[in-house]
């Protein structure tokens, strides 16, 4: 049987995609922008051809942060949506092995950067009476990934600020939500070996990777009007894999 997917309607609606030239950020990107969204990319890399507005920002940096929010609030006047996408893994080694400043810089860009932009945001939003914030998490989050010690402990960080913020703007129109996915089949997994990525997989009951646009989608949905009950939520993305 055939399930038609979901259509969403977004004219007007400014979102800011962080670290959305690649990889999963690309994929809502795409998919914000064809529900009819001004899609503005947030990379300290810009891309030398893009159907989207870029916007070079360092988010471990509070201050090119926010010089972008006020440069986009100039020339838009709204910030609809925030999708918190950028992110960064590091090496996979042993807590006690980790160089201490690449520790420290996983955690910056990962939870750091995620604090920055949701600050520089929110007033916005809140003055506007409406928002909506998704932070895309991870697994690893909850479970603690065995060698990502940093990257485990900034994206539980996330989890923790998506249900304080969540329940902050309660009130305000704002719905604050995070995706938690399981392996997705990125560029990234090209840079593993076949037998990583085939533990991987065989750790899902659905025995497959998930896809960028099985994100994005999900992402779509937390962004849409059918989603008015959710904030400080976190939405498992992973084949059954999440026990809690």
């Amino acid at each position: 049987m055939h399930y038609d997917t979901a259509n969403y309607d977004f004219p007007d609606c400014v979102a800011v995609v962080t670290g959305g030239h690649g990889g999963i950020g690309a994929a809502i990107a795409a998919r914000l922008a064809e529900a009819g969204a001004r899609v503005v990319v947030w990379d300290l890399h810009q891309a030398a051809s893009s159907p989207y507005r870029q916007q070079q920002v360092d988010i471990t940096d509070a201050g090119s942060v926010e010089d972008a929010v006020h440069q986009l609030l100039v020339e838009t006047g709204r910030i609809d949506f925030l999708i918190n996408n950028a992110g960064y893994a590091g090496p996979t080694v042993p807590l006690d092995e980790y160089d201490v400043a690449e520790w420290h810089r996983i955690v910056q860009v990962n939870l750091l950067g995620v604090f920055h932009a949701c600050r520089s945001v929110v007033p916005a939003m809140r003055a506007a009476g409406r928002g909506r914030i998704v932070n895309i998490a991870s697994l690893a989050g909850k479970e603690g990934t065995p060698n990502a010690s940093a990257y485990s402990a900034a994206k539980a960080g996330v989890l923790a600020l998506t249900k304080s913020l969540g329940k902050e703007l309660a009130e305000t129109g704002i719905l604050v939500n995070a995706i938690a996915p399981a392996a997705v089949k990125t560029a990234l997994l090209e840079q593993m070996s076949p037998a990583h990525v085939q533990t991987m997989i065989a750790k899902s009951p659905m025995h497959r990777l998930g896809s960028v646009e099985e994100v994005a989608e999900l992402c779509a949905w937390l962004c849409s009007g059918s989603c008015s009950f959710n904030t400080g939520a976190v939405f498992d993305l992973s084949g059954g894999r999440a026990t809690y």
